[in-house]
């Protein structure tokens, strides 16, 4: 497709990639030296430290556009009804680093990163320590990361867990707290929350995906991305809409303007 984007309802589905080209400094530096010599012997004299910068820069412009490509792509959800920017990356530097390429694209964007009155850390160390402050929509899943508030840096992760057994309580009880908890929420989409507000391993639920699967779409594959895209980003905006007013809802923030936007924290969406 020719389209750089793909809108939805007001939902709008972007890719952005990225690219390095693998050039050890290795390679270089031996290729470097290798020259060096040839001219040192030819000319009867030691290379100077800038001649030799030089022929360090010749080497690069020669070599790097032989070398190998490495790509990423990263996939960004606009959500405009809900003024709210997801971006499907690993870290929030990579993230950071796709809203610097859409500003530059749009030539502005406005965004500040997504704050609740409660920090995800308190909520959910809340939920795990007292059951009956969890909210309606929110089952708790089997992973979870506790980590001691100050002192020693001693961090607990556990897989496969009872969150609500002995072993979770017991290190609650020693005054730590949870820096990641896996959940589900409103039976619709499974995902550990972070502490800074990062969603890493989405689930959608069996029923959703069946839904997607028995839609029409004529064999196009367009539709079939805007088809699972629209089913997919209502429920995980309905997700994200739960789970911030179970966080206390947004900070208030400046009144914004047509071009201010609110950021999420990174989504990794595992497959």
């Amino acid at each position: 497709s020719e389209a750089f984007v793909h809108q939805v309802n007001g939902q709008r589905l972007l890719s952005a990639q990225r690219q390095e080209r693998l050039l050890p400094a290795s390679v270089v530096k031996e290729e470097v030296e290798a020259r060096a010599a040839e001219i040192e012997q030819a000319e009867g004299r030691p290379l100077r430290r800038k001649e030799k910068q030089a022929l360090k820069e010749q080497v690069y412009e020669e070599f790097l556009p032989r070398a190998f490509v490495r790509s990423w792509r990263f996939d960004l959800w606009w959500d405009s009804s809900r003024n709210l920017i997801a971006v499907n990356a690993s870290s929030r530097k990579r993230a950071e680093d796709v809203l610097d390429l859409l500003r530059q694209t749009l030539g502005s964007l406005k965004v500040t990163p997504l704050a609740t009155k409660t920090t995800p850390s308190r909520a959910m160390t809340e939920w795990l320590n007292e059951p009956e402050k969890r909210p309606a929509w929110l089952s708790l899943g089997n992973q979870v990361e506790i980590k001691a508030v100050s002192g020693d840096e001693s961090v607990v992760r556990g897989k496969q867990l009872d969150l609500d057994g002995e072993e979770v309580h017991v290190c609650l009880d020693a005054g730590r707290q949870v820096t990641r908890l896996a959940m589900t929420i409103d039976e619709q989409v499974s995902l550990v929350l972070g502490d800074d507000l990062a969603l890493k391993g989405l689930r959608f639920a069996d029923a959703l995906l069946d839904e997607a699967s028995q839609t029409d779409d004529g064999d196009d594959p367009v539709l079939r991305l805007e088809t699972d895209f629209a089913l997919m980003v209502g429920a995980l905006g309905g997700a994200i809409d739960m789970l911030v007013e179970g966080l206390g809802g947004n900070v208030p923030l400046i009144p914004p303007t047509r071009s201010d936007l609110t950021v999420t924290a990174p989504l990794t969406v595992s497959h």
